[in-house]
C-alpha cells in the first residue's frame, strides 16, 4: 500500500472508512492496532490517529479485546436516508436558484455517463456517476452547510446504493428521475426541483431498505 500527498493518518482513516462501509471489513469483527499496522504496512501513530476519528464518526469503537468494527446499521442507515429526504431539498431548491450554465453541463454530463453505464450494466460505474450528480447539486446550491452535512451521508449508504444500481429497474428509474430533476433546475424552478428531489430520495430509500 503506498500513499502520497496527503497526511498518512488521513489516507489510512479514508482506506479504513471504505473498507467498513463497502463491507470489506464486517460488523462485528475485531482488530488490535498492531493487526491493523500489519494489514496497512504503516506505523502506530497513524492507525490511532485515524481510528480516532473513526470512533467519532462511530464506525469502530474501542473494546477489552481491540476495535471493533460497528459500520452502519439498518437503523443507521434509515435514519440517514430520512435526513436526506428532508434536506436534500432544501439543496435542490437552492441549486436551482445558484446554478451556472458550467454547472448544468456538469450536470447533464453525469446524467448521459449515468445513462451510458445503465446500458453497460455497469452498476459500480452507474453508482459514481449518480453519486456525481448528487455531489454537483450540493455543490451548487452554493451553500457550505448543505455540502458538508450532505457529502458525508451520502457517502456512508455506498455499499447499499451499488445493491439497489444493481437493479436495473431502480437504475433506470434513478436516471429518469434525475432528468427530471435536472429539466426543474435548468429552468431554475426551485420548487419543483426540491418536490422531485424530495421524491427521488424517498424512491431511494426504499429501495435501499429493500436490500
Amino acid at each position: 500500500m503506498e500513499y502520497k500527498n496527503i497526511s498518512l493518518a488521513d489516507q489510512v482513516y479514508g482506506k479504513l472508512e471504505n473498507d467498513i462501509l463497502t463491507g470489506k471489513l464486517a460488523r462485528g469483527e475485531v482488530f488490535t492496532e498492531m493487526k491493523l499496522c500489519e494489514l496497512l504496512g504503516v506505523s502506530r501513530t497513524p492507525v490511532r490517529e485515524a481510528l480516532s476519528m473513526l470512533t467519532h464518526e462511530h464506525l469502530v469503537k474501542e473494546t477489552g479485546k481491540g476495535i471493533k468494527i460497528l459500520g452502519i446499521t439498518k437503523d443507521d442507515l434509515a435514519d440517514i436516508m430520512e435526513i436526506r429526504i428532508r434536506i436534500e431539498a432544501l439543496a435542490a431548491e437552492k441549486c436551482a436558484k445558484n446554478i451556472n450554465e458550467e454547472g448544468l453541463e456538469k450536470l447533464k454530463d453525469a446524467i448521459e455517463l449515468q445513462e451510458f453505464y445503465l446500458k453497460k450494466n455497469d452498476a459500480e460505474k452507474i453508482k459514481a456517476m449518480d453519486s456525481e450528480f448528487h455531489a454537483l447539486v450540493y455543490e451548487y446550491s452554493q451553500s457550505t452547510v448543505l455540502l458538508d452535512t450532505l457529502e458525508p451521508l451520502h457517502s456512508k449508504v455506498r455499499r447499499y446504493r451499488k445493491a439497489a444500481m444493481e437493479s436495473v429497474e431502480r437504475a433506470e428509474q434513478s436516471v429518469s428521475e434525475h432528468k427530471k430533476i435536472f429539466d426543474a433546475i435548468k429552468q431554475h424552478d426551485s420548487s419543483l426541483a426540491g418536490k422531485l428531489m424530495k421524491e427521488h430520495v424517498k424512491n431511494a430509500k426504499k429501495a435501499i431498505l429493500k436490500g
